[in-house]
């Protein structure tokens, strides 16, 4: 581990999005009709990362909006509890915060039921933009989600302008939820519409295939088509089997840690802390592919830890559970 920077504070990682509650029933393998009761958790992949950052002692924001209510005020409690700065998060007196109900299968994959009729991140306007926090971005994340209606989707292409001038490195991380699209071509449209503005994107295997019409996300001629001119890193997560990286110059795999996963939610977002945590602290690190492979073998350590627990904030490791994982599974 002698390429990683484990330091804290740094750059500024800024996240951008849908911030929520999860209902996760308190057993697995049911549906939600089945399930006995349910543990509410705080969610949304954008605040997940940023949270995530935080916790592995780095410097981070949140941007977004939530329902002036009990939900809303809690949510922005935990945010500041774990040390995330939310100058830039909004509140709704008309729109509540959103809610998804999560069910977790007996292999610890879910499925999802939202309630957002609209919710409070879904009417956030561009004027509600802390333009300040944005331009102070080192990194500056983003998903799918704020795309899918108006006037978020306004709000999520200004706050993208915004970093793009001022010169942050652009993160995005899909997030696929087909049950919010109207359709999966619109879901397609949405997501690619602003593919060429980003210089790293995370992708589930499953969202290659989607992405594609279809593809085989194990076929690098598959794969390589959604790279695009600008494109500094391409990274296809592939749950417990670690992840695989692209950039103009290099490519490779590096392998995840072998856990016993009680519940995904998170994982992702965990996986994409961990890596903007050591681009944000950590020079050249996306040319130099030694540094890459220790940094994204860090981000499959955060992924896996956060799968051993349910929920995903409540799950994400600090920096010394995360350095003691990694010391105790050594495999790579």
């Amino acid at each position: 581990m002698a390429n990683m920077t484990v330091s804290g504070n740094g750059g500024l990682v800024v996240s951008h999005g849908e911030l929520l509650i999860d209902f996760v029933p308190t057993v697995s393998g049911v549906s939600l009709a089945e399930a006995p009761a349910f543990k509410k958790a705080p969610g949304g992949a954008p605040a997940n990362v940023a949270v995530g950052v935080a916790r592995l002692g780095g410097n981070a924001a949140f941007i977004g909006k939530v329902g002036d209510d009990e939900f809303g005020h809690m949510l922005a409690d935990v945010l500041e509890t774990n040390q995330v700065n939310v100058k830039g998060l909004c509140f709704d007196s008309h729109a509540r915060t959103a809610l998804a109900f999560v069910t977790l299968k007996s292999c610890g994959e879910r499925e999802f039921m939202f309630f957002r009729n609209p919710s409070a991140d879904m009417l956030m306007v561009p004027a509600e933009l802390d333009e300040d926090l944005i331009r102070q971005s080192a990194v500056f994340h983003y998903g799918s989600i704020s795309l899918i209606a108006e006037p978020s989707r306004s709000t999520h292409m200004e706050a993208m302008k915004l970093a793009k001038e001022s010169g942050s490195l652009m993160s995005y991380d899909p997030n696929l939820r087909l049950a919010l699209w109207p359709s999966p071509e619109a879901a397609r449209e949405g997501i690619l519409s602003i593919w060429n503005e980003a210089d790293i994107v995370k992708v589930s295997d499953e969202e290659v295939t989607f992405l594609t019409n279809g593809g085989d996300d194990k076929d690098e001629a598959v794969v390589m088509s959604l790279f695009h001119d600008n494109l500094k890193l391409l990274l296809v997560t592939d749950g417990p089997d670690g992840c695989r990286y692209y950039t103009p110059e290099f490519k490779g795999s590096v392998k995840s840690f072998k856990v016993a996963t009680v519940d995904t939610t998170g994982a992702g977002d965990a996986f994409v802390a961990g890596l903007l945590h050591q681009l944000a602290n950590t020079k050249n690190l996306l040319s130099n592919e030694s540094s890459l492979r220790s940094a994204l073998h860090f981000a499959c350590a955060c992924g896996a830890i956060t799968t051993t627990e349910r929920g995903a904030i409540p799950a994400m490791p600090d920096m010394s559970s995360a350095m003691k994982f990694m010391d105790a599974n050594m495999t790579v």
